[in-house]
Parts: structure tokens; C-alpha cells; sequence
């Protein structure tokens, strides 16, 4: 899952991109709320934790700022203050759910899952298409209730396409979701990756190519 980290603490933000990549999130930390806008329209994140104690801007304004510009990623935000009131005026302001500091990486963890799945409609950690069935919150994949060993960027390869089955997902839309901000790719990376997926998963037509357009899954 794609995260958009905005926490301007060098060493917080540091221990919750290392804890959050050791969970599977591929995180892009920026330090500062004018960071967080520009980078939110560069590629669409699948969720964002934003801390409120900003240098440039208050985290409200952050959070305000991308709800009026038509972000619909789930936020959390991170705050000192365990105050309802401070917490209400959030919410209303668009955030998806809170945590006060310090926290615990698991809890954190989990509860971005959580927002993840009401995000994209499903309530279990289970994504499940025909034969293949995904346990995001492990990160363990069965084939016909064999178990399949991917890699990370397998993982999230099949993930996006699992998310919407028998939708034509763009070759560009895949390469965001699989190599994020890799600059230097192999101009078949994708293919290969494509290729090493098909292959474990024991059935080449379960994913079709849409030539001049990007691939679908076709097993539901």
C-alpha cells in the first residue's frame, strides 16, 4: 500500500517509515505541509498519516487543504492532545481516524489497514477473486487454497489488480503501484514482473494482457 507520510520530527518520522515498511506500506515521508499537498497530487496514495505539529502549516489546515482539493484518501492523524473537542474539530475537517502520541506500531499499523479496506469497500483483511484469495493483513496469498510465495512488488502488483477484478488497470497506473518513485526501469520491468506472477500463481490466462493498454485479472 502506497503512504503518505507528512511528520517534519526526524526521528519519529524515521522510526514510523522504517516501522511501517517493515509492515509492507511503501512510505513517501515529506516534512512539511506544503510537501504533503504537492506530493498528494503527484501519484493517487492509498493512505496518508499526518502529524499536526507542521513548521509552515498547521496540520488542520493540511487536512482541510487536501479535502478541498478532492482528495478522498483516508488521513490519520497524529496529535499530542488527547482533547474530544480538538478531536471533533478534526474529524469534521475530514480526518479518518486519530492516534494521540506516543502510539504503538502495531495498533498504527492495523489501523490503516482498517481504513484501507472500508476505503476500497471490503470489511474482512480477505481479498478474494475466484481462485485466489489474499490475506493483506499477513501478507499471504493462496492459489486454488495452495499457498503462493510473492514477492513485495508481486504482492502489490496482484493486490491493485485484485482491488478491482475485470478492470483494465494502465501499465502506467501499474508501474506507479509496484516501483513507486524508481526512476531508472527497465522498459520491460512490468512485463517481467507480470511474467513471475502468472507463473506462481499456476494459470497464465488468470491475468490478461490488454495489448496497448495494461492487463486485467480474469479468474472471478
Amino acid at each position: 500500500m502506497d503512504l503518505l507520510l507528512v511528520e517534519d520530527d526526524a526521528m519519529l518520522g524515521q522510526a514510523v517509515e522504517i516501522g511501517l515498511s517493515e509492515r509492507q506500506f511503501s512510505v513517501q515521508w515529506v516534512r512539511t505541509g506544503a510537501a504533503a499537498i504537492s506530493e498528494s497530487q503527484r501519484i493517487p496514495y492509498d493512505v496518508a498519516v499526518l502529524d499536526l505539529g507542521l513548521p509552515d502549516l498547521d496540520g488542520s489546515r493540511v487536512l482541510s487543504a487536501l479535502r478541498k482539493k478532492g482528495q478522498v484518501m483516508p488521513i490519520l492523524v497524529l496529535t499530542a492532545r488527547d482533547d474530544s473537542s480538538e478531536i471533533v474539530k478534526l474529524l469534521d475537517l475530514g480526518a479518518d481516524d486519530y492516534m494521540v502520541k506516543p502510539f504503538d506500531m502495531n495498533e498504527l499499523g492495523a489501523r490503516l489497514r482498517a481504513l484501507v479496506r472500508r476505503q476500497r469497500g471490503y470489511a474482512t483483511p480477505e481479498l478474494v477473486v475466484g481462485p485466489i484469495r489474499v490475506d493483506e493483513s499477513n501478507f499471504q496469498v493462496w492459489a486454488q487454497e495452495q499457498p503462493v510465495n510473492l514477492s513485495r512488488r508481486e504482492f502489490e502488483l496482484l493486490r491493485a489488480l485484485m482491488a478491482s477484478p475485470e478492470r483494465v488497470h494502465s501499465r502506467d497506473k501499474l508501474e506507479q503501484v509496484v516501483f513507486r518513485n524508481e526512476q531508472q526501469l527497465e522498459s520491460n520491468a512490468l512485463e517481467v514482473h507480470v511474467h513471475n506472477l502468472r507463473k506462481k500463481l499456476g494459470n497464465k490466462e488468470w491475468i490478461q494482457t490488454i495489448r496497448g493498454v495494461g492487463y486485467r485479472l480474469a479468474c472471478g
